[in-house]
């Protein structure tokens, strides 16, 4: 849940999340429905689909047990090198490291060199120094992530309190690395909903929008020009972000009885089944036209 996803928006999702799945066989058996349902709101639904099927994969093959391999645990739907080291780490004690942006930054700050050449070889490196040696390794891992996040932080970095200050070639050089800014990239979208008197709007999963392409949307066009359409009216323009993209809509409608074939008409306000959030913006832009 906490993948490109704040803490504080995530705590009362996982409070309800883990209240009604407390194990691996309840989740196992839990309808794909249910779970995007609790995760409504969340973004990213390809996650909650693949901790459903891990869910199905650990109590088949594994006996209900997360298996103590990383790279095991890294066959699993949707678990690739950081969440597998996380894992071994806080389950089974493994002395391994998670590469989160935080952890990066430590280890590239120590080094001082740039954060997205940092792997594990790295890390493996430093610690031939004995820097981070432990036999407490999954409060280790944890330290580092709240390490990076409190102290060797982006913007200003408390060096004077930190503990690895003698052994930072960042702290002791006077050619510090750059901390290279995130690219956030501008699109551009023209949003068509198809309107019927009922108070229903026309959805399709099919979009030329590849980080959408798992959302029931309305049909969806990019155009760069804010020009009106033939028999479309323009209702709203606004803002959206997800993670690095900055979406500039421009939300046209029409009323019409006729739908292309891959859409289906839904209710806008009352419908309770699973809608993105991305989506549920629209419902209620539209909404003010009933």
């Amino acid at each position: 849940m906490l993948q490109q996803t704040q803490v504080k928006t995530v705590i009362p999702y996982f409070e309800k999340f883990i209240k009604k799945y407390e194990n691996f066989n309840s989740l196992s058996k839990a309808s794909e429905n249910k779970i995007l349902k609790l995760w409504e709101g969340l973004g990213y639904y390809r996650r909650a689909r693949n901790l459903l099927a891990t869910s199905k994969i650990i109590v088949k093959k594994y006996n209900s047990k997360l298996p103590r391999r990383i790279d095991e645990i890294k066959t699993l739907p949707g678990i690739g090198d950081y969440t597998s080291n996380v894992l071994a780490a806080l389950i089974y004690n493994t002395p391994t490291l998670a590469l989160d942006g935080n952890v990066k930054r430590v280890i590239s700050r120590i080094l001082n060199k740039e954060i997205n050449k940092i792997n594990f070889k790295h890390f493996k490196n430093i610690n031939k120094k004995n820097l981070f040696n432990t036999n407490r390794n999954a409060d280790f891992v944890e330290a580092m992530m709240e390490f990076g996040a409190l102290v060797c932080n982006a913007k200003i970095p408390k060096c004077e309190m930190c503990p690895f200050k003698k052994n930072c070639r960042f702290y002791n050089s006077k050619k510090k690395i750059k901390q290279i800014k995130k690219e956030i990239i501008n699109k551009n979208l023209n949003i068509f909903c198809y309107l019927s008197k009922k108070g229903e709007i026309a959805l399709t999963k099919k979009n030329s929008l590849g980080f959408l392409n798992e959302f029931n949307l309305p049909k969806v066009e990019t155009n760069k020009c804010n020009t009106n359409f033939k028999n479309w009216k323009l209702l709203s323009k606004y803002k959206n972000f997800i993670s690095n993209k900055k979406l500039n809509i421009n939300l046209y409608y029409q009323f019409s009885e006729n739908i292309p074939s891959n859409y289906s008409w839904y209710s806008i306000k009352n419908n309770n089944e699973f809608m993105p959030s991305f989506t549920k913006k629209i419902f209620k832009q539209v909404s003010v036209l009933f």
